[in-house]
């Protein structure tokens, strides 16, 4: 099944420059370890280059300090949220919040309460613009990013290797009007860069490329969390 993925704009000032040195491809270290949220939920982690990200993504129900993220479900009212909030896809969380996370809106972000572990946060541009560096551009990236195999990504999960140890899932999104749409199709992160006041920044890998893409789109949709450790 081809994507259809709503966004805002692209630019190509903000794509990641491919130019290579002998630093930036070196082999992937693929140490593990653990980490735990507020909720108490422990998640794997992998070393990739000199960053230690998440191998799992976020499924946190609150703010580091222990106040709640508001769970919203109905439609009408996550598109009018213009703060924090959070879902399971398509709001089943028995069979989406372990494997997929949590999906949540911008503004989890931008809350000065924070949603990383003590010791993480969300990752910047810059932050993806390294990894995706070291795993030798944009072209590569998306496939040694993606889990293996069709057990949870749609044929033909095009170029997937997981050579990095990040086990990207395609947990899909939410768009700003509430409908779920696309997983096992794609997966997308949010960055920790806004583009406009309604828009932001986030990357995204699907399952017909090995490529992964940079795009913005409005604050109010949903899309996973991967935390990096400062």
């Amino acid at each position: 099944m081809l994507m259809f993925l709503f966004v805002i704009t692209t630019s190509s000032s903000y794509r990641i420059n491919d130019s290579k040195s002998d630093q930036s491809i070196g082999k992937t270290s693929v140490g593990t370890g653990t980490v735990k949220d507020r909720d108490g939920n422990v998640y794997k982690t992998v070393t990739i280059g000199t960053q230690v990200w998440m191998a799992e993504n976020l499924r946190t129900t609150k703010y580091r300090n222990g106040d709640p993220i508001p769970k919203v479900i109905a439609n009408t009212s996550w598109t009018e949220l213009n703060s924090g909030a959070y879902c399971w896809y398509n709001n089943v969380d028995a069979a989406n919040k372990i494997t997929y996370g949590a999906l949540y809106n911008w503004f989890v972000i931008s809350d000065n309460r924070g949603i990383a572990p003590i010791g993480w946060h969300i990752p910047t541009d810059q932050d993806w613009a390294a990894l995706v560096s070291f795993l030798k551009g944009d072209g590569t990236a998306g496939g040694a990013l993606k889990e293996t195999l069709t057990s949870h990504w749609s044929e033909p999960n095009t170029g997937a290797t997981n050579s990095s140890g990040f086990s990207a899932l395609p947990g899909g999104y939410r768009t700003k009007d509430g409908t779920f749409k696309n997983v096992n199709v794609m997966g997308g992160w949010w960055v920790n860069k806004e583009y406009t006041k309604s828009v932001a920044w986030y990357r995204f890998v699907d399952n017909v490329s090995s490529s992964i893409h940079n795009f913005s789109t409005y604050k109010n949709c949903g899309f996973s969390i991967r935390c990096i450790k400062d």
